[in-house]
């Protein structure tokens, strides 16, 4: 239980679930039902309504406020559901994640949304957080079914035969009040550990572009690329395209019946590549016999050469001892050469971004086999291919250091800021005398963080949560 001089309610009744314990004894129940009404309004053929997004990070957000969300809309809008500000927006696909929330803004959502108007003398952005909050999250998922893992349904039908616990009217307020104060403060912090690990991470890029394109030796004599984009070089390197370097392959194809349990072999995907290294989760297996050279190999270099996001493309892995004897997806290209180490970095480089962005038509972003043998890169001779990844490995893994400190700082204060706000909204503990300081209180437009700092890449929102 959260501590921080909060103290329990004085009593407390039985709820009569088993998902959510006892309750203050004054507060009161009620159906979801009781306070919303389905609500089936279309878009029609108004062209003045943006289309929103639910997210399970933060709830009812702008669709072009994100980059992270690759779902494609219809070309014809009008059948979409038209959101008021206020109104209960729900990704019935998404529920058991919490995909929720109490929209702020006046828009228009997917046809399978479903969209809740909310009545009664309820405070909003109390019933945001309640409904948010993990206890519930419980029974979103009993009611939702399918066999589908991850996309299973929830029926409104169902939803709003769930029991609510709330205070008073003037109550609610408070808890809001008090939770406007504290989150002010927590979200000040994590944005500036956010803005730090930015920092961070602008300092490896720095490293990694500077280290493949000029060298170590500051005095060494430069010349001329003949490439506009990549400027002068050390004299005695050479610029080489890549064909000329190692092998690009297209990874496997199959098809969804071939999917099958663990027995099968495993087949990294692009969402296996994360901040340069293969993760194994989220993880497809198939009952498929595996091409000899679409195995992995220790040394490999593993390339998202397609996604719906630009910014995802190019992204890639080194394979190591955990990862090799597998097989990679038809949406990634595994790159093979003798060099890999050095080029490793090469692809980590602004240098490949650059020319990957080079390659995207307004309608796909992808990387062909061709696109790859074209690239060209700065190639020193081996020994000095060698000292530049030792080099270059010292001072990331430093910095590396400082991104996972950071990081476990912020895995703390978020876990700190979701028990707040559940055990508040519950009644596991009394709001009601905490006096707040206005003059010390933290102004922020919102409780929520800015959208673009709040996309937690440990919740791997990379494919979008529509």
């Amino acid at each position: 239980m959260i501590n921080n001089g909060l103290r329990p309610y004085e009593t407390y009744i039985d709820t009569g679930t088993d998902w959510l314990e006892n309750i203050p004894a004054h507060w009161e129940k009620m159906s979801i039902r009781a306070i919303t009404e389905l609500s089936n309004k279309r878009y029609g053929l108004r062209d003045d309504l943006e289309l929103l997004s639910v997210y399970r990070e933060f709830g009812v957000v702008r669709k072009n406020s994100r980059d992270d969300n690759h779902n494609v809309e219809s070309l014809d809008l009008s059948n979409y559901k038209y959101v008021h500000k206020g109104d209960l927006v729900l990704n019935k696909m998404k529920m058991w994640q919490g995909s929720l929330g109490v929209s702020k803004y006046e828009g228009i959502v997917s046809p399978a949304y479903i969209v809740c108007k909310i009545k009664g003398n309820i405070n909003l952005e109390y019933l945001h957080l309640l409904l948010r909050s993990p206890k519930y999250k419980t029974i979103y998922n009993r009611i939702s079914y399918g066999i589908r893992i991850g996309q299973w349904d929830m029926r409104y039908d169902d939803f709003k035969k769930i029991n609510l616990f709330i205070p008073p009217r003037s109550e609610q307020d408070q808890i809001v009040k008090y939770l406007d104060h504290k989150l002010a403060k927590i979200n000040k912090f994590i944005k500036a550990k956010k803005k730090l690990i930015a920092v961070l991470k602008e300092q490896k890029q720095a490293i990694i572009n500077e280290a493949v394109t000029k060298g170590l030796d500051p005095n060494v004599k430069m010349k001329p690329s003949g490439i506009e984009w990549l400027g002068d070089v050390p004299e005695h390197w050479e610029i080489k395209r890549l064909k000329n370097i190692g092998n690009a392959i297209i990874g496997l194809t199959y098809s969804p019946g071939e999917i099958c349990d663990e027995n099968g072999t495993l087949v990294l995907r692009s969402s296996n590549i994360q901040n340069g290294k293969i993760y194994l989760n989220d993880n497809v297996y198939v009952n498929k016999k595996i091409p000899k050279h679409l195995v992995t190999k220790t040394g490999d270099i593993l390339v998202c050469s397609r996604n719906g996001s630009r910014k995802l493309v190019g992204k890639c892995g080194l394979i190591d001892g955990n990862s090799e004897n597998l097989s990679f997806g038809a949406f990634t290209t595994m790159f093979r050469s003798e060099y890999n180490n050095f080029v490793y970095y090469i692809f980590n480089s602004a240098l490949f971004s650059y020319q990957c962005g080079s390659f995207f038509t307004s309608t796909i972003n992808q990387l062909t086999i061709n696109d790859f043998k074209a690239m060209v890169v700065p190639f020193p001779p081996r020994k000095e291919q060698d000292e530049i990844v030792l080099f270059t490995n010292q001072k990331l893994n430093f910095i590396d250091k400082g991104i996972v400190l950071v990081e476990k700082e912020l895995d703390l204060i978020l876990e700190y800021k979701n028990s707040l706000i559940s055990e508040v909204v519950t009644g596991k503990v009394d709001v009601r005398k905490i006096a707040i300081n206005e003059s010390e209180e933290e102004i922020v437009e919102d409780t929520e963080l800015d959208e673009d700092l709040i996309n937690e890449e440990s919740l791997k929102a990379e494919d979008g949560d529509e």
